[in-house]
């Protein structure tokens, strides 16, 4: 499914009962039912009863179709309410007394990160935290694109944003489509559809060939007064939430990819003491 058949499910469909919701999860990871009764190790027969509404499901079955579906925690809640049953997962303010440890892990990650940049994110590619080596890079950028909280992807893709500067764009944009229709695909979230939606109108040139066998990672390369700053990034997110705020929150991480970039974030950190 592209993530334009995603968007019309979204507008059109509105599953009234458990089992459409499972249904619509099962294809949406190309399963049959046999695949996933197997995985879930019950029987097709009473799966298919449960996706036609002739079976009620246990609040323990729902959880565990819902974690081989691999459905994200906020759908889980969906799926839990649709059957009869109260969420299981919380969903609390990174300010939460609750998550202190899991903000303070963010905090200490990005700190220790310098003087490379380094940012957090939320499902929707929202900052949410960033360490002090972001904002040198965003200097000049108009400050209306950078009220808080502003969207990532839509500042890559800005033509008075990043874009621009962006020396290697048309791979650069390509490689953040390609995530974000991995998310949209995964999630069939409508505002991510939407988003990738809006960030494919922007008038940004096709990608000229095929990425060089040479290249380990596609860099992003950004012209910084007069030079080409090259970094390699790297995603982390949490391992075992049960949390939804948690599970959506992304951490990026960028890596000088040649000495003259690792030289000015030296250079750039020393000027900030």
């Amino acid at each position: 499914m592209n993530a334009h058949a995603s968007a019309a499910r979204a507008a059109t469909a509105h599953p009234i009962h458990i089992g459409e919701h499972l249904r619509e999860w099962r294809q949406r990871r190309h399963l049959s039912q046999l695949d996933l009764a197997g995985d879930a190790e019950i029987s097709a027969r009473h799966l298919s009863f449960v996706e036609t509404g002739r079976s009620a499901p246990s609040r323990d079955m729902v959880l565990k179709l819902a974690e081989r579906l691999d459905v994200p925690l906020r759908e889980r809640n969906v799926l839990l309410v649709a059957a009869g049953f109260a969420p299981a997962f919380p969903q609390r303010s990174l300010d939460d007394p609750a998550l202190r440890s899991a903000r303070e892990a963010i905090n200490l990650v990005l700190k220790a990160h310098e003087p490379n940049p380094a940012l957090a994110y939320d499902r929707h590619w929202n900052l949410v935290s960033a360490n002090r080596m972001v904002a040198p890079l965003l200097d000049g950028v108009p400050e209306r694109l950078l009220g808080q909280p502003f969207n990532i992807l839509r500042l890559a893709f800005h033509p008075e944003g990043l874009a621009p500067r962006t020396v290697n764009l048309p791979e650069w944009a390509a490689h953040l489509l390609e995530r974000l229709h991995r998310q949209c695909e995964a999630t069939a979230d409508p505002e991510l559809i939407k988003l990738y939606q809006d960030l494919k109108s922007y008038p940004i040139p096709a990608r000229s060939g095929p990425i060089s066998d040479n290249n380990v990672a596609i860099p992003f390369k950004l012209r910084h007064q007069g030079e080409v700053l090259s970094f390699i990034s790297t995603t982390m997110v949490f391992g075992t939430p049960v949390d939804i705020t948690l599970q959506e929150l992304a951490l990026e991480t960028f890596f000088p990819a040649d000495d003259l970039t690792a030289e000015r974030l030296r250079q750039m950190a020393a000027s900030m003491k």
